[in-house]
């Protein structure tokens, strides 16, 4: 079985784009993604039955996530790269979906960097306390914690990750460095308030509230899922390594072939931070050709998986796993 830096060169012929594939997916997505935004002003032009409105404005919703992944492989560039036009397109697209490159590949590259250490800034994830930790936060620290992993707070993730976090926070630290920020919250009040004009409220709905909170609902919890999970492992800064960071901290979300497309194989994440190079269309073929990646730890997205994840709270270095704030409750009371 190979291990540390000979499975990490065992991926590298993964690492390998094929030019007209990645220009097709991009492409395709983009048009079909523009064609379910037609057909939901279409439909509610010419008051269409609201089945069909419905209906495109998910898709569009499902295109945009699928979209965000092919702007993810560009800004790790896996995809594309040296191609004015496929950068005017993702920036473009960064700038729509509320995560603008400057903020988006700061704290997404902080993430690879840093994933599973237990001591070090929260760039980019979601915080995790140890339970000494815990313990010791004042009432107000351990409020602000919970709110963060908080169900309603991911599920709410247009307003509270990408609207507040990804633009208002960051612009508002280091308004220099992350201007682009301010940009992209500018354009999309602006695109808000032209739909409003020269549509009608349902247009706006359909169009922008409808789409942005379900994209951004599963964007914030497949994010949380993939380094939240049972048998996730965290590790001291000193004992931590990139290998570990990726396949024990990193979930294998098993997901049906439509979600999976949808979700541009995101569910192959413990791949993708073992070489994040690798290309988002090449993944599966590396799980299936690389027998040491099929190892991984698993969640999927069933209801009862999806609690599981939601109930780790806090980190217990005794017990080397994520555990319950009922538990944790439950462990203080004992001692």
């Amino acid at each position: 079985m190979r291990t540390g830096k000979e499975l990490i060169l065992a991926t590298k012929p993964y690492a390998q784009e094929q030019r007209s594939k990645s220009w097709f997916v991009l492409l395709s997505t983009l048009m079909l993604f523009l064609l379910a935004m037609g057909g939901t002003i279409y439909s509610q032009v010419y008051h269409h039955y609201i089945a069909i409105r419905l209906t495109c404005s998910v898709l569009m919703a499902l295109l945009m996530m699928r979209m965000f992944i092919i702007y993810h492989d560009f800004e790790h560039h896996a995809i594309l790269q040296k191609s004015k036009i496929a950068k005017f397109i993702m920036s473009a697209y960064g700038l729509y979906m509320l995560t603008p490159a400057s903020i988006w590949k700061r704290s997404h590259d902080y993430h690879h960097k840093n994933n599973s250490k237990l001591f070090s800034a929260s760039i980019g994830s979601y915080p995790i306390a140890t339970k000494k930790k815990f313990a010791s936060m004042s009432k107000g620290e351990r409020a602000s914690y919970l709110a963060i992993r908080h169900p309603l707070v991911i599920l709410l993730g247009y307003f509270t990750i990408f609207i507040f976090g990804m633009c208002i926070a960051s612009f508002a630290s280091t308004p220099k460095k992350h201007w682009d920020s301010l940009i992209a919250l500018i354009l999309h009040l602006a695109l808000s308030a032209f739909v409003f004009f020269f549509f009608d409220a349902q247009t706006w709905i359909y169009t922008i509230l409808i789409p942005f909170s379900i994209t951004c609902a599963i964007g914030s919890y497949l994010f949380y899922a993939q380094h939240n999970f049972p048998g996730v492992i965290f590790n001291n800064n000193e004992d931590w390594t990139y290998e570990k960071a990726a396949l024990d901290s990193s979930s294998y979300m098993k997901t049906g072939k439509i979600m999976s497309w949808f979700s541009g194989n995101i569910g192959y994440h413990h791949i993708h931070h073992l070489n994040a190079r690798i290309p988002f269309y090449r993944l599966p073929t590396a799980y299936q050709e690389i027998k040491e990646l099929q190892l991984a730890k698993e969640t999927t997205l069933k209801i009862k998986d999806i609690i599981a994840c939601f109930k780790l709270k806090i980190w217990d270095p005794e017990l080397q796993r994520m555990i319950s704030l009922k538990e944790f409750k439950m462990s203080m009371t004992l001692s």
